[in-house]
């Protein structure tokens, strides 16, 4: 890519799993001259889950936005993109990772979301995870999460009343600094 500024555009995409669907997305995006430049994808149920940042010129990146109606039908593939802008670095946000398991049971994700969001708390990655315990089948549940603590916060008493939170609710958890 050269040294001007590129426009950014998120393709999300959700089909039935099968191979191939990453090659041919990929492929798309590099034909049409634009670059994948960040991505999360997985397998939910059954179902082949994509977000993928691409960035290009402008022109590049119309080709692309009218080249994914074709490209939806021919993967089978409910596709929706829309135009981004790069992400500002803030300097005031401290990143920290969240990692919280339990007992599985309704509501979790919201508790934690209704917690960082009161403090405004911005949640930037979450990944969830259901499994069976070790020797005792029991149904378990994971979150992993990145969080952007505003830099006024007082870490300590957060991390305090963070850890209070999740005993009330009978959540283990971890919160600390990603280290860089």
């Amino acid at each position: 890519m050269s040294s001007t500024p590129n426009n950014y555009l998120v393709i999300s995409a959700l089909g039935k799993d099968r191979p191939g669907i990453v090659k041919a997305l990929s492929k798309k995006i590099l034909d049409e001259g634009c670059n994948i430049t960040d991505s999360r994808m997985t397998v939910l149920g059954g179902e082949f889950a994509v977000l993928i940042l691409t960035e290009g010129h402008w022109n590049t990146l119309a080709k692309l936005e009218n080249a994914l109606p074709e490209l939806q039908e021919e993967l089978d593939l409910t596709i929706i993109s829309r135009r981004a802008e790069e992400k500002a670095p803030s300097s005031n946000l401290l990143p920290y990772m969240v990692e919280v398991v339990s007992m599985d049971h309704p509501g979790i994700v919201n508790q934690l979301a209704e917690f960082f969001s009161g403090r405004n708390i911005n949640i930037e990655d979450m990944m969830t995870a259901s499994y069976s315990a070790a020797h005792t089948g029991t149904p378990m549940f994971s979150v992993h999460m990145s969080v952007g603590i505003p830099a006024d916060i007082h870490i300590a008493g957060l991390r305090d009343e963070f850890m209070d939170y999740c005993d009330g609710l009978n959540l283990d958890a971890v919160i600390e600094p990603i280290k860089g």
